[in-house]
């Protein structure tokens, strides 16, 4: 009989690991199948109220009323990650809700200043520039539609 040494099992072993990462990286990225469609729909026109020009563009769905904004304040819309503040009457300005010092997300939003919990910057409703560090950034503005009185983002 021929006896197994460690080499030759050390040898095997490794040989059947490499080849099980080799298979299962051989399907990676592979397109996958997307569900055929069924066949009845698909010989059904369209009804008379679908169109078949391209449809046209949506407005985005409202972040806020303006009235939910009060003049001096602002609201914090954290998975849009954004801020809206109303610095005066009328007036609506947009940033990201995300601190520039590091990355934390902004709280609240009081006395005309937007808060960050995390180490105390605070940026101003009106313009988003550093009032108080450590932030030395100003918080990216955000283009905002105001009309019919909803604030959306552009």
């Amino acid at each position: 009989m021929t006896e197994t040494t460690r080499r030759a099992v050390m040898f095997g072993a490794g040989g059947a690991g490499l080849a099980a990462v080799l298979s299962a990286c051989a399907s990676y990225g592979s397109p996958v199948a997307e569900p055929a469609a069924d066949s009845a729909d698909s010989l059904e026109e369209p009804a008379e109220d679908e169109s078949t020009e391209p449809a046209k563009k949506k407005k985005p769905k409202a972040l806020a009323d303006t009235s939910d904004i009060p003049s001096g304040q602002g609201k914090i819309f954290k998975n849009q990650d954004v801020v809206v503040t109303q610095p005066s009457e009328g007036e609506f300005r947009a940033f990201s809700a995300t601190c520039t010092h590091q990355g934390c997300a902004v709280a609240s939003v009081s006395n005309g200043v937007i808060n960050c919990p995390c180490h105390g910057s605070q940026f101003s409703i009106e313009d988003g520039s550093v009032v108080q560090g450590p932030a030395s950034e100003p918080l990216a503005e955000k283009k905002i539609n105001v009309s019919g009185g909803k604030i959306r983002l552009a």
